[in-house]
Protein backbone atom coordinates (compact mmCIF):
# COMPACT_ATOMS: atom_id res chain seq x y z
CA UNK A 1 0.00 0.00 0.00
CA UNK A 2 2.63 2.84 1.44
CA UNK A 3 4.71 2.13 -2.24
CA UNK A 4 1.53 2.65 -4.43
CA UNK A 5 1.00 5.71 -2.14
CA UNK A 6 4.53 7.14 -2.49
CA UNK A 7 4.14 6.20 -6.55
CA UNK A 8 0.80 8.30 -6.86
CA UNK A 9 2.21 11.00 -4.85
CA UNK A 10 5.59 11.27 -6.84
CA UNK A 11 3.40 11.33 -10.35
CA UNK A 12 1.17 14.10 -8.79
CA UNK A 13 4.06 16.34 -7.81
CA UNK A 14 5.89 15.40 -11.61
CA UNK A 15 2.90 16.11 -13.42
CA UNK A 16 2.55 20.08 -11.44
CA UNK A 17 6.41 20.51 -11.91
CA UNK A 18 7.04 20.32 -8.12
CA UNK A 19 9.40 17.71 -8.25
CA UNK A 20 12.96 18.82 -7.54
CA UNK A 21 15.26 15.49 -8.21
CA UNK A 22 18.64 18.00 -7.50
CA UNK A 23 19.19 17.02 -4.34
CA UNK A 24 17.45 13.54 -3.60
CA UNK A 25 17.57 11.97 0.17
CA UNK A 26 17.91 8.25 0.99
CA UNK A 27 16.51 7.05 3.83
CA UNK A 28 18.45 4.16 5.62
CA UNK A 29 14.85 2.30 6.62
CA UNK A 30 14.68 1.74 2.69
CA UNK A 31 18.52 0.85 2.12
CA UNK A 32 19.71 -2.83 2.95
CA UNK A 33 23.30 -2.53 3.94
CA UNK A 34 23.80 -6.41 2.24
CA UNK A 35 27.56 -6.34 4.40
CA UNK A 36 26.10 -4.98 7.59
CA UNK A 37 27.65 -1.77 9.50
CA UNK A 38 30.18 -1.76 11.92
CA UNK A 39 29.77 -3.88 14.80
CA UNK A 40 29.00 -2.18 18.60
CA UNK A 41 31.54 -2.10 20.76
CA UNK A 42 30.34 -5.45 23.70
CA UNK A 43 28.43 -3.79 26.35
CA UNK A 44 29.70 -4.10 29.96
CA UNK A 45 27.74 -6.03 31.71
CA UNK A 46 25.45 -4.49 34.72
CA UNK A 47 24.91 -7.29 36.89
CA UNK A 48 26.32 -7.37 40.15
CA UNK A 49 29.54 -8.51 40.90
CA UNK A 50 31.68 -10.03 43.89
CA UNK A 51 34.11 -6.88 44.84
CA UNK A 52 37.65 -8.22 45.12
CA UNK A 53 39.75 -8.65 48.16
Amino acid sequence: MWQQQHEVLLGKLRAAGQLDMSRPVIDGSHVRALKGGPKPARARSTAASQARN
